[in-house]
């Protein structure tokens, strides 16, 4: 990834600061929380898809800035919000907001992030962004909730499947893309355009974090998780659609009663490396990464482009 993050190495070392700045609080518990997730913050991938998109058709500009920032504060405040639900201690192998303050200060502070991203477009009129983030904000708690729907019954098919991660996971990476590639080019055309590069990106990158589940090496997270949480991931649901009922009904009654039993969900890991769940996911991660490449065919040709590209890649073939 070290391309991307050449390209925009002055872009992100001031994002840094404009980040801080726009989450601060004057709540001395609030801006602790505010703190420590600052501190804590991820890869970036997201702003760094902001940046890129946004040089790819020209200059960086205060709405550039103002966009990625939108982008992270929605990103880290569903983050808040989806371990309460979850009832995650962990993230990113620090103790969660969840954890250390419980579930009143963690809605809070996921609240008060959202209502920060709001005042920070609106002041700067930046309203065409914040359509564009604001909508994904309503596809991802869409995505959520179909996915706690169909936990209940693990009935779902692969088209519902590819519903739910492009409405929960893919669609705050598609509006970074376009809300990046609108805050340089003011262009309808280009923003559409990226906007269906960052959703087959980040239907990609979902799968990819599927298969982690299957992983047997360390990528920072247990394997067989998702089971433990009734999430019906890619490659369970093609073991599901091509084993036999015998192994199918075996599967479902692991998943749905047994879900906390070690040997059991190893028994159901084994099952589907075994069954061609694996292959078949990663091939299906290979052809939303090609669809997404293929549209950057499309959009200029220079070096943010190729950075593009490689962050691409990096999403599809991380370790974590």
């Amino acid at each position: 990834m070290n391309l991307p993050v050449s390209l925009i190495k002055t872009e992100l070392e001031s994002f840094e600061e404009r980040f801080k700045n726009a989450v601060h609080s004057s709540t001395p518990l609030l801006n602790s929380i505010l703190r420590y997730l600052v501190k804590r913050k991820g890869k970036q991938i997201r702003p760094m898809f902001v940046f890129l998109s946004a040089r790819l058709f020209g200059p960086t500009t205060e709405s550039t800035y103002r966009a990625a920032s939108l982008v992270e504060i929605l990103h880290t405040a569903t983050l808040v919000h989806d371990d309460v639900v979850d009832d995650s201690l962990e993230r990113r192998g620090f103790f969660s907001v969840y954890a250390l303050w419980k579930n009143k200060a963690s809605v809070l502070v996921g609240d008060y992030l959202l209502a920060k991203g709001l005042i920070l477009s609106l002041e700067n009129n930046d309203y065409e962004i914040l359509h564009i983030l604001t909508d994904a904000v309503r596809r991802m708690s869409e995505g959520e909730l179909l996915q706690l729907e169909k936990a209940r019954t693990l009935n779902i098919k692969e088209e519902i499947y590819y519903e739910i991660i492009r409405n929960k996971t893919a669609s705050l990476l598609a509006s970074a893309c376009s809300a990046g590639a609108w805050s340089s080019s003011q262009n309808q055309e280009y923003a559409d355009l990226m906007r269906n590069f960052g959703e087959k990106t980040g239907i990609a990158f979902q799968i990819k974090d599927d298969l982690f589940d299957y992983a047997s090496e360390d990528v920072g997270k247990p394997t067989g998780n998702d089971i433990k949480e009734k999430k019906m991931t890619l490659p369970l649901i093609y073991t599901l659609n091509n084993c036999d009922q015998s192994t199918r009904r075996k599967i479902i009654n692991i998943v749905k009663n047994n879900n906390n039993d070690k040997k059991k969900i190893e028994w159901v890991l084994e099952t589907v490396k075994s069954t061609g769940g694996i292959e078949y996911a990663t091939q299906k991660m290979y052809d939303y990464k090609k669809e997404a490449l293929d549209i950057l065919q499309q959009c200029p040709d220079n070096e943010f482009r190729k950075g593009l590209e490689d962050l691409v890649n990096y999403v599809t073939e991380r370790k974590y």
